[in-house]
């Protein structure tokens, strides 16, 4: 949506930037009225939210990995839920951590069902609880058994991202950046209909190639654009 992202309330007159904090109402009085003034609005899909796993890391000594998961997979989905890639205007990067807590709400979700849990997968699991510092996994880490939780949560962080793309588009668009995406866009269906069920270096890549579009989009920059369609090129 297009908005005016700074904010004067009308009861108390206080400003602030919904762009940072995501909150229509007043940080000061709690007003639902207020007024923007910015001159234009910007496009912006971002959200404010934050993502903390500290407490869930500090209890993988003291409580069964089923109950952690489960936590792990409310926070995931708490983060994800809503998640956008234009700030006020400009468009991010597909990034580390949005990738590694959708993964982890995946992964949770799995090991939440279960009731038994493989060394490596608890192993796994807990490399993910990491996604708050955007750390993730290398592809040759993640077991074959959660191979598919990968595959599908990459998939379905391109999908998000590439609607972003896409409405970023609207207001800039750039028939070279469309072609790409929606060559990338029939990979996605591809690893969705397949349940993620592809090898995590394939995942990695369309992760990489959503980058290099949302790169060449935010910095002009040919030389990534080309290395999107090389990438293309090679997932035939």
């Amino acid at each position: 949506m297009k908005i005016r992202g700074q904010r004067e309330c009308k009861e108390c007159g206080a400003r602030w930037s919904y762009y940072d904090t995501g909150e229509a109402a007043c940080p000061e009085c709690g007003s639902l009225h207020s007024v923007g003034v910015d001159e234009e609005r910007a496009l912006h899909t971002a959200t404010a939210a934050t993502l903390d796993l500290t407490p869930i890391r500090a209890a993988v000594d003291e409580e069964p990995t089923r109950r952690l998961a489960e936590r792990a997979a409310d926070r995931g989905r708490e983060f994800t839920r809503g998640y956008g890639f234009v700030d006020a205007g400009a468009l991010q990067p597909l990034d580390d951590t949005y990738l590694a807590a959708l993964e982890l709400r995946h992964v949770a979700g799995e090991l939440a069902r279960r009731m038994d849990v493989e060394d490596d997968e608890e192993l796994y699991f807990t490399q993910l609880l990491q996604a708050d510092e955007g750390e993730r996994p290398a592809p040759e880490e993640v077991p074959a058994s959660l191979s598919p939780m990968r595959g599908l949560a990459y998939a379905n962080a391109i999908r998000e991202y590439r609607s972003d793309l896409r409405t970023y588009l609207e207001e800039h668009p750039n028939p070279a950046a469309a072609g790409a995406i929606e060559r990338l866009s029939n990979h996605v269906k591809r690893v969705r209909a397949l349940d993620g069920d592809v090898p995590p270096r394939e995942a990695e890549k369309l992760v990489a190639v959503a980058r290099d579009v949302g790169r060449y989009l935010a910095e002009g920059d040919e030389g990534a654009l080309a290395e999107a369609e090389s990438r293309l090129d090679d997932l035939r």
